[in-house]
């Protein structure tokens, strides 16, 4: 079926979503201690000090201790999710467990964070200024729902858009493959609209890792 490519990958009965999760790391170059060095290794400083840069704008500077973890997320996420396009691949953030699994723990800490700092703050975000008396229930309990939210939001943002890309890629390809002996015209013009969406995935891909991680630096940001 079509769901098939989204089970998770086994051999002998053995889980392969650990090695499909740090195969992505394997294509890293090391870093060493020469004084010049290859295109590649300048091509990763400069995407990952890209990558920093981006964001870390949001944020103060109590924020940018996190830059380590931000980044590598942001690595981690953009690597598995190109990589997963690829033919006879496995994409793991098409699993809303990993993505609940990331996204669940990263938001309790920014959110404990602000408990830990300024409980005051934190908490006046679930009231805001000036709300009539008659209303102050309703929005407390509004606003509380819309905080735990959060993180469910972000882990289904993640597996939904990229299931729905896979689901459509497969859908025309198989499409393709079909009307190429019946209706070889109508399958050159679906090739070229699967021709534009894969184009049009790869940017997705990279946008959902962004988006990910961006918004785990605003909540951080209302925390600090």
């Amino acid at each position: 079926s079509f769901f098939d490519q989204f089970s998770s990958p086994s051999l002998l009965g053995i889980p392969l979503v650990l090695i499909s999760m740090t195969f992505p790391a394997l294509l890293l170059p090391l870093q060493d201690n020469r004084w010049v060095t290859n295109r590649l290794s300048t091509l990763q400083l400069w995407a990952v000090n890209l990558i920093t840069k981006q964001l870390m704008t949001p944020l103060n500077k109590k924020g940018h201790k996190w830059a380590l973890i931000f980044t590598s997320l942001m690595v981690f996420l953009l690597l598995i999710n190109l990589l997963g396009l690829l033919p006879y691949t496995f994409t793991p953030t098409t699993q809303l467990s990993m993505s609940l699994a990331l996204a669940f723990p990263l938001w309790l800490a920014t959110l404990l964070t602000g408990l830990r700092n300024q409980p005051s703050t934190t908490l006046g975000h679930l009231l805001p200024e000036g709300t009539p008396t008659l209303l102050i229930p309703a929005l407390i309990l509004i606003e509380t729902t819309s905080l735990l939210i959060r993180p469910i939001a972000l882990g289904v943002r993640l597996t939904a858009n990229l299931t729905a890309g896979h689901l459509l890629i497969q859908l025309i390809s198989t499409a393709t493959i079909t009307l190429m002996s019946t209706m070889p015209v109508v399958s050159l013009l679906t090739f070229m609209i699967l021709f534009l969406l894969t184009i049009l995935e790869l940017a997705v891909a990279m946008i959902q890792a962004y988006v990910f991680v961006l918004l785990l630096t605003l909540y951080l940001q209302e925390n600090i």
